[in-house]
């Protein structure tokens, strides 16, 4: 971190490591006690040989996979493809060797409409996703896209090209799939939708697109084992939840800029933004006291959001700290040609790469917000592949739950976003959510985990 009064001294950074010590300790015996379970989902090597034989199984007989979820059940299957094949809109045409991703992550009419026609259901699997099984956005738009498939295929077909992903015990979408012999793969109680990714909410719909599920994970692997260490030098999760939290707290930068500059790694910074703002934004701490605390995350890409963000980042309110991400080894350089055209805006350039140019448009950035003052700090991925993507998902996700140990607050709860569920059920004529009382006592039931 860096920039005069607004970045860290050293001495403070140093005065803080035994609070980091403890945090790492605190969520230690947290996993141990099998409250929080991310971290293990890398090593489950029986489940990844489970879903790799669905995907083969089905491999040859579909064209597009589409995903009904949202937020956690979306953000993660995206963040993947987008890094792994290619940002969306401009992969590859998608054909039975290269299926197309399609995730269904809103209640726009048009949008879904939209979606159907640009899918054929013969080609098609359905990939439903909600932990619940009672999330209404992915309910409805899962029983518009079941209804079609039965209709051009029958109920029979229609099942057999539907993957459900869901709690094991509990849900409606698991009575679903029950009663409806869908193949179906479980979501660890311990594992909320925002650390999920190497669950089979990520894992199954990255899977039948075809990445190496298995070289993801082997990375977040990797990355766990760093995780755990006290060596704070070797912890880059512990570290840098330990310098943003300073950050915040002692310079109070209360938003945050995830700032990739690659745009495979765009998606991977709106995944972020869901799991730092859902892990941190509370209103309590774990005693019970107000805080309302919360970090707003923001995502920009670099070098697009130069053009279109820079000049508040420069010279706005000073209440921000920017992360940059890098990419160390692109795959390609991007050539410009060499011959010369007498104009010095293109004759500067020629012989020269795109990943020069990018890679300079960073630095220059960094060094343009520390020269005002804007603290700012880079992630370096030595290069974008699937071991690499899968450490970095789960070190930030490590970096999300010292930061929520840090701060004293539950960072794997959402009771703000529950109420809006209990009431929407209402709007919609949900039965048992039909005046304010039942609603409420709905809400602290679901608050509580009843």
């Amino acid at each position: 971190m860096t920039g005069a009064k607004h970045g860290l001294d050293p001495a403070e950074v140093q005065a803080a490591q035994p609070k980091a010590l403890a945090a790492l300790e605190g969520f230690h015996k947290s996993f141990d006690e099998g409250r929080y379970g991310f971290p293990a989902l890398p090593a489950q090597g029986r489940l990844l040989k489970q879903i790799s034989a669905a995907a083969a199984s089905l491999a040859g007989s579909y064209d597009t996979v589409c995903v009904a979820g949202i937020g956690g059940s979306a953000l993660g299957a995206w963040a993947l493809d987008c890094a792994l094949r290619g940002p969306h809109p401009v992969q590859a045409a998608h054909s039975i060797r290269n299926p197309r991703l399609v995730i269904l992550d809103n209640v726009d009419p048009e949008f879904i409409e939209l979606a159907l026609a640009s899918m054929n259901p013969a080609r098609t699997l359905v990939v439903p996703i909600a932990k619940s099984g009672a999330t209404a956005e992915t309910m409805a738009t899962f029983l518009i896209v079941d209804e079609w498939m039965k209709q051009a295929l029958g109920a029979r077909k229609a099942a057999a090209r539907t993957i459900a992903v869901t709690s094991q015990g509990r849900g409606d979408l698991k009575a679903f799939a029950t009663a409806n012999n869908l193949a179906t793969f479980h979501i660890p109680e311990s594992v909320g939708g925002r650390f999920s990714v190497l669950s089979p909410v990520g894992l199954v719909p990255a899977a039948l697109a075809g990445l190496d599920i298995k070289a993801v994970c082997r990375g977040a692997a990797s990355m766990t084992r760093q995780s755990w260490t006290a060596d704070l030098a070797g912890n880059v999760a512990l570290r840098s939840a330990l310098y943003h939290y300073l950050i915040w707290t002692l310079r109070k930068k209360t938003i945050q800029v995830a700032f990739p500059y690659s745009n495979r790694l765009w998606g991977l910074a709106f995944w972020f933004r869901q799991l730092w703002a859902e892990s941190l934004g509370k209103a309590k701490d774990r005693k019970g006291k107000t805080v309302n605390i919360g970090q707003t995350p923001i995502a920009a890409l670099g070098a697009t959001d130069q053009h279109s963000q820079a000049q508040l980042y420069m010279e706005g309110p000073n209440d921000k700290v920017f992360s940059f991400w890098a990419v160390n080894r692109w795959s390609t350089q991007g050539a410009i040609p060499k011959a010369r055209t007498g104009l010095d805006s293109f004759d500067y350039l020629a012989g020269q790469s795109l990943a020069k140019l990018i890679d300079a448009e960073r630095n220059a950035t960094a060094a343009a917000l520390t020269a005002a003052g804007r603290p700012n700090c880079t992630f370096a991925l030595d290069r974008v592949d699937a071991a690499h993507v899968g450490a970095f998902m789960q070190l930030l996700e490590f970096q999300t739950a010292f930061m929520g140990e840090l701060l004293g607050i539950d960072a794997f709860d959402q009771p703000g976003v529950e109420l809006g569920k209990v009431f929407t059920f209402g709007l919609m004529d949900r039965p048992g959510y039909s005046t304010y009382a039942e609603n409420f006592r709905a809400y602290e039931q679901r608050r509580k985990g009843q």
